[in-house]
């Protein structure tokens, strides 16, 4: 019945962090082998480990594959782009609330809706046809032929 039980008061952080933190740090481009990750989390967290902490290992690595945290390549562990990616955008989303705007500096839609005009031009009205649009081919055409009528 102990067996069942999760030991809460280990002082050594989860196998989650312990493994990425491993496989950051070793930096070993095909991926880190679990004897690799194994012996670099004993070195750094060897009083805090229980004394099946291999077994435990392996067990975490299959359970973080499959929820496809870390990947597994040739016997070798990577960690994941969404992973990866969580960690930044929730650093992101961190950043934009801090500069988050005051609500005096915020517009309601009554604010928003003062400012659009109803005149026509640019911002409403009716549209104008092509052949009204003053382009820049237009425009040569009648500068070259206003000084010709002006001549004759």
């Amino acid at each position: 019945m102990a067996l069942t039980k999760k030991a809460s008061n280990s002082s050594h952080p989860p196998y989650l962090q312990m493994i990425t933190e491993a496989i950051i740090s070793l930096k070993d481009r095909s991926g880190s082998s679990q004897p690799a990750v194994a012996k670099f989390i004993e070195a750094k967290y060897k009083e805090f480990l229980p004394p099946n902490f291999k077994k435990i290992l392996s067990v975490q690595l299959k359970k973080l594959v499959k929820s496809e945290k870390i990947f597994e390549i040739n016997n070798s562990y990577k960690i994941s782009a969404n992973s990866h990616k969580e960690k930044t955008v929730s650093q992101k989303s961190d950043k934009k609330a801090a500069k988050m705007k005051r609500p005096s500096q915020v517009k309601t839609p009554e604010a928003l809706k003062k400012n659009v005009s109803t005149t026509p031009g640019k911002t409403g009205g009716k549209m104008k046809r092509l052949s009204q649009v003053k382009t820049p081919e237009r425009l040569k055409k009648t500068k070259s032929s206003a000084p010709k009528k002006g001549k004759k």
